[in-house]
């Protein structure tokens, strides 16, 4: 009796395998460099195409290595990977303080607190001080619908979007 073949895997499983060998690597890697790190028996032409795309999305760089190309990531780790997947996200709507707005009221009320956290620590200087509200990178308060200042509704008085995970 003969085995089923296996599911087709997402290109982005595979993208994220070859990343994975990338990150892995201390030097730039050829399409071959990479394949022979996978060891999952993908073709070096299918190696190739997936480092193309990631080429293609800026998230990795390459250089001639003879008549191939090397290749190093622009990302240092899955959470840089998902940043830069969510700012790409934000720069493709046209109205990014409703996409913000959104974005914000569906996240949980731990996830809320650590973005602010997080943004917090933007408003001061390296020095502890703040950040004037006209300096590049200042954080704004922002009146779009959802999105709370600090004399807005604490997170449990947010109302619930319908269908928002929560």
């Amino acid at each position: 009796m003969s085995e089923a073949p296996s599911a087709r895997r997402s290109s982005g499983e595979l993208e994220a395998q070859v990343l994975v060998a990338l990150w892995a690597a201390d030097h730039p890697l050829t399409p071959q460099d990479v394949q022979a790190a996978l060891g999952t028996g993908l073709a070096r032409t299918t190696v190739a195409t997936i480092l193309a795309r990631l080429h293609e999305k800026g998230t990795v760089e390459r250089t001639r290595a003879g008549r191939a190309y090397a290749y190093v990531p622009t990302v240092q780790d899955p959470a840089g990977l998902a940043a830069r997947r969510m700012r790409t996200e934000l720069e493709r709507g046209s109205d990014r303080s409703t996409v913000l707005a959104r974005f914000v009221s569906d996240l949980s009320d731990e996830d809320e607190r650590m973005l602010r956290d997080l943004l917090g620590d933007r408003a001061s200087g390296p020095s502890g001080a703040p950040v004037p509200s006209d300096a590049p990178g200042a954080p704004e308060a922002s009146d779009a619908p959802g999105v709370r200042g600090t004399s807005g509704p604490a997170p449990a008085e947010r109302p619930r979007t319908e269908g928002g995970p929560r």
